[in-house]
């Protein structure tokens, strides 16, 4: 587990050792170097061109992340939650799901979100404030982003219940549902319920943990004793341990865990080890926790450069690849800011249209109260 160690200043807040020898082998397939790297079980054999379609995607996910911080700073979003240094997590766990496949993201999950192909600019019309959250979630199976941390890990665990009560499970072409949540969501008791009940009744659901370091500005220290990946056993859960800077081994242990789901073998969690470069969201100042000595130690794990390294050696990708990929990515970030800076204002209704199939009488008074009082201001009717 090299690859996993922290700079030497910062060891007293390193995680804390194992207790167990038999515990999962780090799965990494992939150095920091860009080297290939051999594991016992996990492996991974993609065509050239789906090689270099790995590489599409972190880059264009990265640029159009590092569009919505600039977008944020120029005033034009309120909030940002950057996913820089995630990519591969990500990319690799998004590319290992299939069309039936459901999605339960946290807030930060951009990357899995274009891997879907939604379109993003719901993702920055949330942060605009100009999307209420009416997207069709059934129909793209990637349900709406949740703020509240973990609570989208119980709205998981029902859902997959659902699936294996439906039958949608037992064979290769089931239905597994898979929700993505930070380490800090560990911590909550929403967390270890959907464990509970994810475990039970043994639901086709994969826990997609990227550990990034820090729930906001608590590292994992100062979060529990034992990481995520081995505190699944106490619920019967298999746990895994994967370099989540490795685009090649999140994919590899995420089709694995999807597949067991599909078939029928229950849940599974994975805690991807990664690291967040930028703030928790633009509203933190992460300088007042962390320092530039462990950001350099962070860099040198780059996951695009890591993988660009193993393409080019590999003789599957060559400069005039990597050129062509960066003018794509900017002509994806030109066209993402046109459509993010000619967004509207939604009427005011909308946010009473789209809550309940069938709007309750009360709702239908405060809705209708809205509507005139907007009247009045546009009017100057107004008395207040």
């Amino acid at each position: 587990m090299g690859d996993t160690q922290r700079p030497a200043k910062k060891a007293a807040k390193s995680r804390p050792k194992p207790a167990s020898t038999n515990e999962p082998q780090f799965v990494q397939l992939l150095s920091p170097e860009g080297g290939r790297v051999k594991h016992p079980d996990y492996d991974i054999d993609l065509t050239d061109e789906e090689y270099r379609g790995l590489y599409r995607d972190l880059v264009i996910t990265r640029e159009l992340d590092a569009q919505g911080t600039a977008l944020q700073r120029q005033g034009q979003l309120g909030l940002w939650p950057s996913l820089l240094g995630q990519e591969a997590a990500q990319i690799g766990s998004g590319r290992a799901l299939k069309p039936q496949d459901t999605v339960f993201p946290a807030y930060r999950e951009l990357g899995v979100q274009w891997c879907r192909g939604i379109d993003l600019i719901s993702a920055f019309a949330l942060f605009r404030g100009t999307d209420l959250g009416g997207r069709d979630t059934v129909a793209d199976r990637f349900n709406m982003y949740a703020i509240v941390i973990a609570s989208q890990t119980l709205h998981a665990a029902g859902y997959a219940m659902g699936v294996a009560m439906d039958g949608a499970v037992g064979t290769e072409d089931g239905e597994a549902v898979i929700v993505y949540h930070g380490d800090g969501a560990t911590s909550e008791g929403d967390f270890n319920e959907a464990l509970v009940w994810a475990g039970v009744f043994n639901s086709p659901l994969v826990f997609f943990c990227q550990n990034n370091q820090y729930a906001i500005s608590e590292t994992n220290a100062r979060q529990f004793r034992l990481p995520p990946y081995r505190r699944a056993e106490g619920f019967g859960v298999p746990g895994i341990f994967v370099d989540g800077n490795d685009v090649l081994a999140t994919y590899a242990v995420t089709r694995d865990a999807l597949d067991r789901a599909r078939r029928g073998e229950g849940p599974s969690l994975i805690e991807a080890y990664t690291y967040r470069m930028q703030p928790h969201t633009t509203s933190d100042d992460a300088t007042r926790y962390r320092d530039e000595a462990e950001l350099d130690f962070w860099r040198a794990k780059d996951p695009i450069v890591r993988y660009r390294k193993w393409l080019a050696a590999e003789g599957l990708a060559d400069e005039a690849y990597f050129a062509e990929i960066d003018t794509e990515a900017g002509e994806q970030v030109r066209a993402l800011r046109a459509r993010v800076m000619a967004l509207t204002d939604p009427e005011v209704t909308e946010m009473f249209d789209n809550v309940y199939a069938e709007m309750p009488a009360g709702i239908a008074a405060q809705r209708a109260e809205a509507v005139e009082l907007q009247a009045s201001l546009e009017d100057g009717s107004d008395p207040r």
